[in-house]
């Protein structure tokens, strides 16, 4: 059941971090599901390194969003989405 969840949630977080950088087009479902997971991961590891521990569900769910939204940048910097 967890694992359900962390998907729908990571779908949630990509959507809304493809919302922020415009990328929404060019984003199918898959993709913000991944993004969101993936950025979810990012987030919370440059979080540590720089010291900043999330404190409750709303804290983990920002870093979560920061992360997605920084995945998406640097996969616009690669090219991969204009």
């Amino acid at each position: 059941m967890g694992f359900v969840i962390a998907i729908i949630i990571g779908g949630v977080i990509g959507w809304l971090a493809s919302l922020i950088m415009k990328t929404n087009a060019q984003m199918g479902v898959l993709a913000n599901i991944i993004v969101g997971v993936v950025g979810s991961v990012l987030g919370h590891v440059i979080a540590g390194m720089l010291g900043i521990a999330a404190f409750g569900s709303l804290g983990s769910f920002v870093i979560s969003l920061v992360g997605a939204v920084i995945l998406i940048a640097l996969l616009r910097a690669l090219g991969v989405f204009k």
